[in-house]
């Protein structure tokens, strides 16, 4: 039988990461973050949650879809001119 300590369950990966348990099982299911499926659940190993939680972006809702126009416009405010 593994050993499990160095494991994490859903719960506690979403507490790390301070996002929702379903955000961490979505993530899983699309493969986004490594995890092992076990019965109803899902567990992520330590080493994969820290190598995942220095590239993980958690912005919230969808991409910015823009027109060309409006990309010039905004680089044009930044840059204030």
């Amino acid at each position: 039988m593994p050993i499990l300590n160095d494991y994490l369950n859903i719960a506690e990966v979403a507490e790390i990461l301070g996002i929702h348990s379903g955000t961490v099982k979505r993530l899983c299911r699309d493969g986004k973050l490594a995890g092992e499926k076990v019965h109803n659940g899902w567990l992520i190993h330590n080493d994969v949650l820290k190598a995942f939680a220095k590239r993980y972006n958690g912005r919230r809702g969808r991409p910015l879809n823009r027109t060309r126009g409006e990309k010039e416009r905004v680089q044009k405010h930044l840059s204030g001119a």
